[in-house]
């Protein structure tokens, strides 16, 4: 299951973005903001959807990056009638502690687990190991603590499509297009194709250079779920707003 962290080839600062989460038809599900800050070699990284629907999803993951990128704990949210299972799952990578709360025939139960907890752990984070990767160097895999009542450890494959253009106003730009693939270990992983249980394939789309920008992606938010697509949006302005700059 181990394998190697990623290198940090760009280190992580101050940012906030602005996202939306649409089905792959275009319906729009939900606003989202990307809210980071970066304190020595340490990152706190917070991703928050809020949903039409009244659905939360909120995780707010901490790594170090020195070096290499490492987890230091994980805090996943999922509640509201977007998520089937209900769930609040905190992760402490050097403890090996997993706790789970979720809900299961209208009772609350906990599970609490002690784990050993790899290296490589990248929940809350895949989105800037990618940002970091080298596609030469590909595929490479990486571990991640499944969102499910009983904390399970998958690993994830990362390789790529090939590069694929877009445009930003008038200007083409290519992104790389990465293909992430969960695999299921042990007696379980083999038998999830059988019973069509293997999770569809997560497709990330990233601008490389000398300052690498997520693009979009496109994935399930939970185990079993649908396809949904992150993107960058925009601020809009009220048109009072805009005809009053427009005077200055």
């Amino acid at each position: 299951m181990l394998a190697d962290p990623v290198a940090v080839r760009h280190p992580e600062g101050v940012v906030h973005g602005f996202l939306t989460l649409r089905a792959l038809d275009g319906t729009a599900l939900a606003d989202g903001d990307l809210i980071q800050n970066a304190r020595g070699d340490q990152v706190t990284s917070r991703l928050v959807f809020r949903f039409r629907d009244g659905s939360i999803h909120d995780e707010t993951a901490v790594f170090s990056q020195r070096r290499h990128f490492q987890l230091i704990s994980d805090h996943l949210i999922q509640k509201g009638p977007s998520f089937p299972q209900p769930l609040d799952m905190t992760v402490a990578r050097a403890t090996g502690r997993v706790t789970v709360r979720y809900m299961d025939e209208g009772k609350q139960k906990v599970a609490d687990d002690q784990m050993e907890l790899p290296p490589d752990l990248a929940n809350g984070s895949i989105l800037t190991l990618l940002k970091n990767v080298v596609p030469g160097q590909l595929p490479i895999k990486v571990s991640m603590m499944a969102a499910t009542p009983k904390p399970r450890l998958v690993r994830l494959v990362v390789t790529s499509a090939g590069e694929e253009p877009f445009t930003v106003g008038g200007s083409t730009r290519k992104a790389t297009h990465y293909v992430v693939r969960v695999e299921i270990g042990g007696v379980p992983g083999l038998l999830a194709p059988l019973l069509g249980k293997q999770p569809p394939d997560s497709h990330v789309w990233i601008l490389g250079g000398e300052a690498p920008a997520f693009v979009k992606s496109e994935g399930p938010m939970y185990l079993g779920g649908p396809l949904w697509r992150i993107e960058l949006t925009s601020p809009i302005w009220p048109k009072s707003a805009a005809a009053v700059t427009s005077r200055r």
